[in-house]
């Protein structure tokens, strides 16, 4: 199994349509196809189903998407390591991250290398720990930021210098928003949004035996798309300060949660990676920003 033919697979994969797929690649509709079936033959088993106007992948299609895209990742990455090696003003970087406030500390980071390595290029993907752990363990990511305790058995990390705050997001002229503080049974019988990650660690052990009283209305896994919810009066999102437009401008608040609930985000890296020139470098810079601050 080719590279090249798992890029052919995506592209049919992504566009649905096998003409579509063959102009965007540059190559003859017949080629494609040939290449494709040659591909279920090499596997046994059907990749499309293939009706008048459009391709719908099979159940091992799908599977074979989700494998490809990271094999693809994976073999992009290494071919960039090894044009950058000898590219002393530049390099990749490649960064999965949770969603925080905190972040900042990355963007001054890379701000930082930028002006010494005017050809350094990074590489962001967002997601849970789950989906992030997952893209470093296979060697797509350099470095990951988690929201939680790494594992240090694998993982050597970085805690940041300072932690996120949890709190109630809500439309200003809910009842709640005149409280300085929101406590667990302000909650009970309310719709509430949050992360499902969240919402079965660090807010069921804050809410104690209120808990299993609270009802979880819907999960996002980015805090805008649930004050997105929340602002239309749907619900109460649980999450960070200071990721949302809680302004005097805006239509949302947030109130801190009472016992106050903090999360440190951590930096992470596998044990006995080897680091690219550019990676180490980051490193290098984060861990300065880190102690000035």
């Amino acid at each position: 199994m080719e590279i090249r033919t798992l890029r052919y697979f995506l592209a049919v994969a992504q566009e649905e349509n096998m003409t579509k797929a063959a102009d965007i690649l540059h190559v003859t509709q017949p080629t494609l196809s040939k290449q494709l079936k040659a591909l279920e033959d090499e596997l046994g088993k059907k990749l499309f189903v293939r009706h008048s106007f459009n391709i719908e992948l099979t159940e091992e299609g799908i599977f074979l998407r989700n494998q490809a895209e990271d094999l693809i990742a994976m073999a992009d990455k290494i071919s960039n390591e090894f044009i950058s090696m000898d590219d002393i003003s530049g390099g990749e970087i490649y960064l999965g991250l949770a969603e925080s406030w905190h972040i900042n500390y990355i963007a001054k980071t890379i701000k930082s290398l930028k002006k010494n390595y005017p050809n350094l290029h990074y590489n962001i993907t967002s997601g849970d720990t789950e989906q992030v752990i997952d893209k470093l363990d296979k060697g797509i990511l350099d470095f990951a930021v988690l929201a939680e305790e790494p594992d240090t058995k694998k993982y050597n990390h970085l805690p940041f210098p300072k932690s996120d705050t949890w709190g109630l997001v809500m439309q200003k002229t809910d009842p709640l928003s005149s409280k300085k503080s929101i406590r667990a049974k302000d909650l009970v019988g309310l719709p509430l949004f949050c992360s499902g990650q969240a919402w079965n660690n660090e807010i069921s052990q804050w809410a104690g035996s209120i808990f299993d009283k609270l009802k979880l209305e819907g999960s996002f896994k980015l805090s805008y798309n649930g004050g997105v919810f929340a602002g239309e009066g749907l619900g109460y999102l649980l999450t960070f300060d200071k990721l949302l437009d809680t302004s005097e401008s805006g239509k949302l608040c947030f109130r801190p949660l009472s016992q106050k609930l903090e999360t440190r985000l951590h930096l992470i890296w596998k044990k006995n990676q080897t680091l690219t020139p550019m990676a180490q470098r980051f490193l290098e810079e984060i861990q300065s920003v880190f102690r000035s601050n």
